[in-house]
């Protein structure tokens, strides 16, 4: 228990540090961008600190594994720096009871990890897509409020509106047009009113239009029709937006029982951080050890330059499975069989 204690402080001090410092970073440069956003009237102070929240949780799956890593490689390269391990070591302290010490923690650190990962992450995109959409539903009313034709919502809609009432979220005397070139058809529609559509997760993109009437144009046989309505509603078509949300937003059970190659990286990007958590945290030991009075420079670099590598390769698989070019398996788990060898091989080396 006392080695543990020991190791676990000498570990947590660099890790509470490390990671408050890559948060205040991230916090720094996602603060900038939102308040931006809400400077230019996109957002309203109180959503861009909110997503800024956000964001900053979706990253900690991220920044604990990496900031555990490199405290773990200070905290035990300070011990044989000022000779602690020689003196655990002559003590009858094994390397695998150092190990021991070290998954321990690892393994509270990627419980949490994985905690954010499974559940935080998922639940983060789904309130932040809430708070973006409702935010560009307001802005979108009055940037479209102008008098001028613009596409709506990124789809093949062409719309104008001649005036709008942002209390009641309608514009009034509005026009929409749409252009069929495979069916060689155009359709138009005139109405008093209209509620435009925002992104609304798992549901297709809906506007409604009051009181008008709907063209339906033949631009080969002039076989028009003309239809007088009192409520109309037109679905767009968002399939891209729908999709990047349906990804990032559904539940990993759900993402479980697909064999989509996106939900499939997607599922096995988030039940994996807890196993990178480890992996890198019990490699980091033996990459940390250096003689007395013997620089650590060599040991850092290498440690970064595997670290980096490390990432890379499962950032590079990852994209692999998202475009079918690496099945199910091995998927994510064949990068990780190969860290864990090469867990093995340090471990073996004499440290």
């Amino acid at each position: 228990m006392i080695i543990d204690r020991h190791i676990t402080l000498e570990i947590l001090r660099p890790f509470a540090l490390g990671l408050g410092l890559l948060v205040l970073v991230f916090v720094g440069f996602s603060a900038a961008r939102q308040l931006s956003a809400a400077a230019a009237g996109q957002l309203e102070m109180l959503t861009a600190f909110e997503l800024v929240g956000l964001n900053t949780l979706v990253t900690l799956e991220i920044l604990m594994p990496s900031a555990f890593f490199f405290s773990v490689l200070a905290a035990i390269g300070r011990l044989y720096r000022d000779s602690e391990m020689s003196a655990l070591y002559a003590a009858g302290v094994s390397r695998a009871r150092i190990l021991e010490a070290v998954l321990k923690l690892a393994l509270v650190v990627a419980l949490i990890t994985g905690v954010i990962s499974v559940l935080g992450r998922p639940w983060a995109f789904r309130t932040s897509y809430a708070l973006e959409s409702q935010a560009a539903a307001k802005f979108d009313l009055k940037k479209m409020a102008t008098g001028e034709f613009v596409n709506m919502s990124g789809s093949d809609y062409i719309f104008i509106a001649s005036d709008l009432d942002l209390a009641r979220g309608q514009h009034k005397g509005v026009f929409l047009q749409k252009t069929y070139e495979k069916a060689q058809r155009s359709e138009i529609i005139v109405a008093q009113a209209a509620e435009l559509p925002v992104l609304n997760p798992g549901h297709a993109m809906e506007a409604k239009f009051f009181n008008g009437y709907n063209y339906l144009l033949d631009l080969q046989n002039s076989q028009d029709v003309t239809l007088k309505f009192n409520n109309l509603i037109v679905r767009l078509d968002n399939q891209e937006a729908q999709e990047q949300y349906r990804r990032k937003a559904e539940t990993t059970l759900n993402l479980a029982q697909s064999d989509h190659p996106k939900d499939i990286a997607e599922f096995q990007w988030r039940v994996t951080t807890p196993i990178a958590t480890v992996l890198l945290a019990l490699m980091a030991v033996p990459l940390a050890r250096s003689a007395p009075r013997e620089s650590r420079m060599r040991n850092v670099l290498i440690a970064v330059g595997i670290y980096i590598a490390l990432f890379t390769m499962t950032s590079v698989v990852r994209t692999g499975i998202e475009q079918g070019r690496i099945g199910e398996l091995p998927g994510l788990w064949g990068a990780y069989v190969f860290q864990a060898i090469l867990l093995v091989v340090l471990v073996s080396q004499p440290w």
